[in-house]
């Protein structure tokens, strides 16, 4: 009798754990719904979307019309096309080391046991805070060849003339990585700081028992541990650096000649599309920015591998 009872519990038991196992699964599909259709909705359907457009060309009244690979071919003999690309590259290879770099040491600083130092992080976050249009037209009046605040110091500690920032075909790439550097150093550095403080302090104190100086604890102790969020940030810095726009839409007018020495992929997509109303043209742009977005990418994840330390 007592081991057709304990069956039965058993049984009992058996089916409560599944009815629980049931609620869970129902319950976190439930739960992550909203976002699992907002992600279809706006981002996978826009994608497939953009994909198929990119092999048609679309009227002014919205008709489309399928032509293959047409607009893949116009690419390829389109100097402004090849232009853009320059640029976007040039862009990244510049603005994201430089971008690290700074962030890496701003974090370092900021972690320090000093007095104000909640004022020193909030100075560093402030450029994130600001809409990027606003951040682009502050930078606009301080570039002003004639009465922009940059100028005006270079003057005053003894460089002669004025630099077109906003003109010069030479220059205007750098002065558009300048501002990214500016933009992008305080939100690294907030992540490269979480970081940091996750390093256990032993590690430290075993380091200086040993005579390792402060450099030498950086380099041996802080760089190999903080590489996770390292590659974090660079990876988002590269994906950022590729998808720059506002800065240069805000900062360039349409007739600065100057425009085609600077502008992105991006610009020349919303150029096209928007502008020219060559919609095919312009989806078959960002397809191939996606791909090297995603070749960029696939390239650091295996990278990682050989760099990346998660002990």
């Amino acid at each position: 009798m007592s081991e057709i009872a304990d069956a039965g519990k058993m049984k009992t038991t058996s089916k409560k754990e599944q009815r629980e196992k049931r609620n869970m699964t129902f319950w976190g599909w439930a739960l992550i719904a909203p976002t699992a259709i907002g992600l279809l909705v706006l981002n996978i359907v826009p994608v497939i979307q953009t994909f198929i457009m990119s092999f048609q060309s679309v009227s002014t009244f919205g008709v489309s019309t399928w032509i293959g690979s047409a607009n893949y071919v116009r690419m390829l003999g389109d100097p402004e096309f090849w232009a853009s690309l320059q640029n976007t590259f040039v862009y990244g290879i510049v603005q994201v080391p430089v971008t690290v770099i700074l962030s890496t040491i701003a974090a370092v600083l900021v972690n320090k046991k000093i007095k104000g130092i909640q004022v020193y992080r909030t100075i560093y976050f402030l450029p994130m805070i600001a809409a990027p249009a606003a951040v682009a037209m502050v930078w606009r009046w301080m570039y002003n060849s004639e009465y922009g605040l940059i100028n005006v110091l270079l003057e005053k500690i003894g460089f002669s003339g004025n630099i077109q920032w906003l003109s010069n075909p030479n220059v205007v790439i750098w002065s558009l990585i300048i501002v990214g550097v500016w933009s992008s150093v305080g939100y690294n550095m907030i992540l490269l700081l979480a970081g940091l403080q996750e390093i256990p302090k032993s590690y430290y104190e075993a380091a200086t028992v040993d005579g390792a100086g402060p450099m030498k604890q950086f380099f041996y102790v802080t760089l190999p541990l903080l590489t996770p969020q390292l590659f974090f940030v660079l990876v988002t810095s590269v994906i950022s650096a590729f998808q720059v726009f506002d800065l240069i839409f805000v900062m360039f007018d349409v007739t600065n000649p100057a425009l085609r020495h600077v502008q992105s992929l991006v610009y020349k997509f919303y150029n096209e599309s928007f502008v020219l109303n060559s919609r095919g043209y312009g989806a078959a742009i960002v397809v191939v920015l996606v791909i090297f977005i995603m070749i960029i990418t696939a390239i650091q994840l295996i990278v990682q591998k050989k760099w990346v330390n998660y002990d």
